[in-house]
């Protein structure tokens, strides 16, 4: 006779082999829709995984989570984690910190850079930045006081054999002001894999900061298994940023749970028979 483990493992097999991160990359997208990053920064953003941020003494922060300049001095760690079974990472990569500055920010002479390293290699979930060519070493983010919450994009792109650094970016460089976008294009960097954002504030905001609306997750429609993805730190339980990057709690989707509650009723009733 089956023990009652057995029978329970083979229950939830469909529910194992089916599960992807979809609603999570729906959350990720919507929360740099929301904050207005894209457009402000980016013109799309369309990723194929998760990006988890960990700062030591903080944990994996939320998608705009609000912390402080101490919090964020010291680099996080990163993992990745594709938006399903189909999608796999290894190679070479590129990833960078920029200041996307305040919500509604039309950044004309582009960004700061705190963090750009090239040659960073991912494998499985692990990135790994050691032994990777450090134009900008990490610099946590320093707003001007009053300058209202920043949002700052780290950011991981495909980078591939052909691609090549302009000149300018040729040797070490500190915090200074670029334009990514085309530093992206210049250099031939391919996809956006992942990213994720943190809002650091100094001081109390002395302009006015354009209001934004929550990511209510509960309302998302999970991503085709072939389409784009996003960050494992937007929440699947409906955690939300709002303009100043303050998470807030929500009830999680039951669409999430479905093929576990029905792996769990098909059992009940193969046991009540």
């Amino acid at each position: 006779m089956v023990s009652l483990p057995v029978l329970l493992s083979l229950a939830l097999l469909p529910f194992v082999a089916a599960q992807d991160h979809s609603l999570d990359i729906e959350a990720i997208e919507a929360h740099f829709t929301q904050s207005h990053i894209v457009p402000d920064f980016l013109t799309s953003f369309t990723p194929s995984a998760l990006l988890d941020l960990n700062y030591a003494g903080v944990g994996n922060v939320t998608p705009g989570q609000a912390l402080t300049i101490k919090q964020v001095s010291a680099a996080p760690t990163l993992t990745v984690t594709p938006a399903n079974s189909s999608v796999s990472f290894s190679g070479t990569y590129t990833l960078a910190m920029l200041d996307a500055e305040t919500v509604g920010s039309t950044l004309p002479d582009g960004v700061n850079r705190h963090w750009l390293v090239n040659g960073v290699e991912v494998t499985g979930s692990t990135v790994t930045i050691a032994g990777g060519n450090a134009i900008t070493p990490y610099a946590g983010p320093g707003p001007a006081a009053g300058s209202g919450p920043h949002r700052y994009v780290v950011a991981l792109y495909t980078q591939p054999s052909t691609f090549t650094a302009p000149a300018a970016f040729s040797k070490p460089l500190g915090v200074s002001r670029m334009d990514f976008n085309a530093y992206v294009k210049d250099s031939g960097l391919g996809p956006l894999v992942a990213a994720n954002y943190i809002d650091v504030e100094e001081g109390t905001a002395t302009i006015s900061i354009a209001p934004t609306s929550a990511v209510v997750t509960s309302t998302l429609l999970p991503a085709s298994s072939s389409g784009s993805s996003g960050t494992h730190a937007a929440s699947t339980t409906g955690s939300s940023a709002s303009a100043t990057g303050t998470a807030k709690s929500g009830a999680p989707t039951l669409s999430k749970f479905s093929p576990l509650a029905a792996a769990l009723a098909g059992l009940f009733i193969f046991i009540v028979a």
